[in-house]
This record gives C-alpha cells, sequence and structure tokens, in this order.
C-alpha cells in the first residue's frame, strides 16, 4: 500500500524560504521612486480603513482569548483595536508616506587634495525581522516604516493578536499590490511556534537586523540568542523628578498626564522623585491617588498621604504598565540623579523645574535616550517627535537611539568619484 509521506517543514527552513522572498521583493523595491514608494503606502493605508469592519472583528476575536486567559487591563489596551484606533493605524501609515524619502540623501560630502570627491549616502538595511508582543497596531507601523525606508520586513507577532496581524498584513499587501509592490515586501510568520522565533534570531545571511518589541524577557532572549545585529528597546522604567524649583500646578498636571494618560505604554512614567524641599508634593500624590493611581512609597512618601503603601526595593525596578507608581522623596538633584542612574533603563527621564541650572544638569548628567525638562514623558514617541509612526525606542548607544524611525532603519555606503587617480 501507498502511502504519500507529509513533508512538515521545519522553522529554519520556514524563515529561509520566506526570507529569501522577502530579500527578493527588496531588490525590486529598491529601484522603485520615493513617490512610488509612498503612494504604495497612501493604498496600503486606503485598504485599511477598507477593510475595518473584518480587522475589529478579527481583534475581537483575540481580545476575547485574552480576556479568557486572564490578561492585564494593561495588556487588554495594548491589543484593544476599534474603528476610531484603526484609523488612527491608517493615519500613521499615511504620514509615513508624507515623510521625506531617506534613501539617497547625502550625509555628507568632502574633497580629497587628490581630487576624489567623497560623499556617504543612505541606503536600505536590507530584510529587517521584527518579533513584537500585544500591539497589533505595530504590523502596520513596522511594514510603513520599513517599506519607506526601502527595506523588506519579516513580522512575528504574539499569539494574543494573531487573528488581528493577519487581518492587518492582509489589507496592507492588498494596499501594497494594487500599487504595483510585491506583498512579499512585508511578510508575516504564519506560525505562533516558538521556534520560529529561534530560527530568526539565528538566521545570519538571510536576515539583516532584528528589532524586538515586547517585555523584558523577550528582549533578553533576543539579545542572547541572536546571530543577526539586534536593535533593542528594554523596559520603560521612566523618571519624573519634581525639583524644589518646580511650579506646582505644572509638577501636577504633568505627573498626572505622565502616569494616567496610558498606564501601559513604554513613556509612562513608573518612578515619581520628589524634592524633599517642594512645597506641594502633598497635591501631586493626591492628584494620582484622586485618578485612581496606586502609590507604593519610601517612608517619606508614605508620610504625604496615608493611601501610600510601602514600595519593596522591587518596585525601583519594575515596569508596571499599569496604574501603580513607585514614589520616593530625594534631598535635592543629586539624590534624584543618583536614583536614577541606579534604576533608569536609559528610555526617557524627566525633570520638572523652573531654575535653568537644575535643568541643564539633569540634561547633561541622565544618560537615557530620551531626557525631557517641563513635559510629560509620554511625549516618548515617534509621532510626537515628527518622525511618523516609529519602529521601537532604541536605549542603546550604538546605530540608533530614541524612537527609531526612517532613518534609523537606513545605513549608508561610500560613494568615490574620481577623475583617473590611481594610488601611489
Amino acid at each position: 500500500m501507498n502511502m504519500q509521506e507529509t513533508i512538515v517543514e521545519s522553522p529554519e527552513a520556514m524563515v529561509a524560504r520566506l526570507a529569501r522572498a522577502g530579500r527578493q521583493a527588496q531588490r525590486r523595491l529598491a529601484t522603485l521612486s520615493g513617490e512610488t514608494r509612498a503612494a504604495a503606502l497612501r493604498s496600503a493605508a486606503a485598504a485599511l480603513r477598507e477593510d475595518s469592519a473584518a480587522i475589529v472583528a478579527a481583534n475581537g476575536e483575540d481580545l476575547a482569548a485574552a480576556e479568557a486567559n486572564g490578561l492585564s487591563g494593561a495588556m487588554l489596551d495594548r491589543l484593544r483595536l476599534d474603528s476610531a484606533r484603526l484609523d488612527a493605524v491608517a493615519d500613521a501609515v499615511e504620514q509615513v508616506a508624507a515623510l521625506p524619502d531617506p534613501l539617497g540623501q547625502v550625509i555628507d560630502a568632502s574633497e580629497r587634495p587628490n581630487g576624489l570627491v567623497l560623499s556617504r549616502v543612505r541606503i536600505p538595511i536590507g530584510l529587517i525581522g521584527i518579533i513584537y508582543e500585544s500591539r497589533p497596531n505595530v504590523t502596520a507601523d513596522a511594514a510603513a516604516l520599513c517599506l519607506r525606508s526601502g527595506n523588506a520586513a519579516l513580522l512575528r507577532g504574539g499569539s494574543e493578536a494573531v487573528h488581528s496581524n493577519r487581518a492587518i498584513l492582509a489589507a496592507f499587501a492588498r494596499g501594497l499590490e494594487a500599487a504595483g509592490v510585491p506583498g512579499d515586501v512585508v511578510q508575516l510568520m504564519p506560525t505562533q511556534d516558538r521556534a520560529a522565533v529561534g530560527a530568526m534570531l539565528t538566521a545570519a545571511g538571510l536576515i539583516d537586523m532584528i528589532v524586538p518589541r515586547g517585555g523584558k524577557s523577550l528582549v533578553a532572549r533576543v539579545q542572547a540568542d541572536a546571530r543577526v545585529p539586534v536593535l533593542a528597546h528594554l523596559d520603560g522604567l521612566c523618571h519624573t523628578f519634581v525639583h524644589a524649583a518646580a511650579e506646582p500646578e505644572m509638577a501636577r498636571a504633568i505627573v498626572l498626564n505622565a502616569k494616567m494618560r496610558r498606564t501601559g505604554i513604554c513613556g509612562a512614567m513608573e518612578t515619581l522623585l520628589l524634592d524633599a524641599t517642594f512645597p506641594a508634593s502633598e497635591s501631586v500624590v493626591a492628584a494620582l491617588l484622586d485618578a485612581g493611581c496606586e502609590l507604593r512609597g519610601d517612608a517619606r512618601a508614605r508620610a504625604l498621604d496615608p493611601r501610600i503603601g510601602a514600595a519593596s526595593d522591587e518596585d525601583w525596578d519594575t515596569e508596571y504598565l499599569d496604574a501603580i507608581v513607585s514614589v520616593a522623596v530625594v534631598d535635592g538633584l543629586d539624590a534624584a540623579l543618583a536614583h536614577i542612574d541606579a534604576h533608569s533603563s536609559r528610555h526617557t527621564d524627566a525633570i520638572v523645574t523652573a531654575d535653568e541650572a537644575a535643568a541643564q544638569r539633569f540634561l547633561a548628567e541622565v544618560d537615557s535616550a530620551i531626557v525631557m525638562v517641563n513635559a510629560s514623558s509620554q511625549f516618548a514617541d515617534g509621532g510626537e517627535f515628527g518622525l511618523g509612526a516609529e519602529i521601537g525606542i532604541a536605549t542603546g548607544r550604538l546605530h540608533a537611539r530614541g524612537p527609531v524611525a526612517l532613518e534609523g532603519l537606513t545605513t549608508y555606503k561610500w560613494v568615490v568619484r574620481g577623475s583617473g587617480q590611481t594610488r601611489p
């Protein structure tokens, strides 16, 4: 009896197949003009709007499963799509389309004494693998940024958003193809098998860069296992320091917004530092407590309001992504800087002060990707920085730092023009 064998594709073979298709599509993409790429993104945004009902329905499946699995309120907020949020996703794609084309930009140029003219010119990185969790909007954001910068993308979203991601990508790819761009320039891994992540991390020569977007355990795994260059984003352990010279009403408004506008984003304040001589600390903590935020503080913070619970050692290093804040009273700028240096994840840290000298010291001495004066840390966002949708906020020091958008997804080549020179 003849039996037909069923051949199951291994994760490594799957990644290799998709990566080769993506690289081929990227080579074609590289031949298209900036306006053609922008038009394709506008077409993709239109397709997202046309498929809004189907995408929201797919998201409803994911939300139902997430609630059944006990995901936190913050995680559900990250996952949730409605027509307004989806319209904002489409808007973000259009905003990326409207950004200046980074490709071909001359970074700098010089002429050598022998007459050689040298320039550095922006080019795509190639095929970018993006591994992310929870937020389905990342599917469209990442696809848009990669395409606008001339890159192909291989996406691997979290299992909690699997239906949403597939519906978004289907619409996005349909829009690209309608505009004459190969759909394979953006692909989504068709499996939630964790082994597929490992296969992406070791696909050196096929994937040019990995971008992880997710929790600490995901980023740690990527950094530990990757054989491909990684653009990493660690925890958003963001601090706001209310200096003694802060204007009280400004401090209250900034602190409340920094935590409670959206508690589940990486730019949300997780630790509040209050100068011991700031005269309105009670009103600042009361505003948070009255808004439904849980506060965990040191002894001096707990003396400000009986509703403040005791902070543990772990609280100072916890990214809550929820309506929880750790709060400490510190003896001036030096103590605040020391606390931030010990506990910050180098994402975003802010000072509220009317003292320009204190602000300048804070800006100079806090070694974070984003430092702010008199502004909410919730502005730590590529869109707010005028970059369009962001691929993530890099907290390292190499290649790109802070919100990573189009320029962060390019590299450069040296272009040398001569007139017959030979080297002696």
